[in-house]
């Protein structure tokens, strides 16, 4: 395997413009239209479009039997370099 890079393909969807993508679903169950429920769901997803967060919605009233009352998305921004903290004690003899 020498010379041969792996990239993460999460990592290299990132580079590619996708983001950390969070939605919400506030939802009933027919049964119980008074009671509110919460489903949270993450994806890599490309902003402003959200494909799949569409496809995700799309999917859920076609195969789920709750109603979706409403949806929250937020998205985080670009890919930035892990900040590292130090803070250590060093104790001399």
């Amino acid at each position: 395997m020498s010379g041969v890079c792996m990239v993460d393909p999460d990592f290299a969807g990132r580079l590619g413009g996708k983001r950390l993508t969070t939605a919400e679903v506030l939802y009933y169950m027919p049964d119980h239209p008074v009671l509110l429920q919460s489903f949270m769901w993450q994806t890599l997803d490309v902003v402003p479009e959200f494909p799949r967060v569409h496809s995700f919605l799309a999917f859920w009233r076609r195969e789920i039997d709750a109603v979706i009352h409403s949806v929250s998305v937020t998205a985080s921004g670009l890919v930035t370099p892990a900040r590292i903290d130090w803070n250590t004690e060093i104790t001399l003899n």
